[in-house]
């Protein structure tokens, strides 16, 4: 059984793809059956590449970067995942919204990134920073506090896989 997650932002082009690339090579690396891939709430950016930024830390950090374009969710989504995993608040209001038209037994199962932080992350607040609108410094720290989540999130996907 594949144990899949989808982690999600506003536009799909920062914070989102860059918690799939480390949330995927995590659970590579500890050699579990999850797949991650990752969407936005909003068409702004659908069909366009990661920001180059967020590439270039991630690269950087040693990921592999995929080629992919920014896709939006859907309520198939909420139902084809076991875990969808928002960046914020306001995104976990919208993916509550669209998963009212998925009948219960059937959504997948939705939490805050954060909620998987350490005590000791750098998450001031429940809110995942969106580094688009900073500098590189900004992404440097989005990257931090995803791969601060990471392990607790696979420990998270292992109960789903019954490990």
């Amino acid at each position: 059984m594949t144990y899949r997650i989808l982690t999600v932002c506003t536009g799909n082009i920062c914070r989102s793809p860059m918690a799939e690339v480390v949330l995927q090579a995590a659970a590579r690396n500890a050699g579990m059956d999850v797949e991650v891939e990752s969407a936005a709430v909003t068409a702004y950016e659908v069909g366009n590449p990661i920001d180059y930024r967020a590439q270039k830390i991630l690269r950087e950090a040693g990921y592999e970067v995929p080629r992919r374009g920014a896709y939006q969710i859907t309520r198939t989504d909420i139902a084809a995942y076991d875990l969808v995993l928002p960046m914020t608040r306001e995104h976990l209001r919208s993916l509550q919204r669209l998963a009212q038209a998925v009948p219960e037994g059937e959504r997948a199962e939705i939490r805050l990134w954060s909620d998987f932080a350490s005590d000791a992350a750098p998450l001031a607040d429940v809110d995942v920073p969106d580094p688009w609108y900073g500098g590189i410094d900004d992404f440097v720290e989005t990257l931090e506090i995803l791969e601060d989540a990471t392990d607790s999130i696979l420990d998270h996907a292992r109960l789903g896989l019954g490990a």
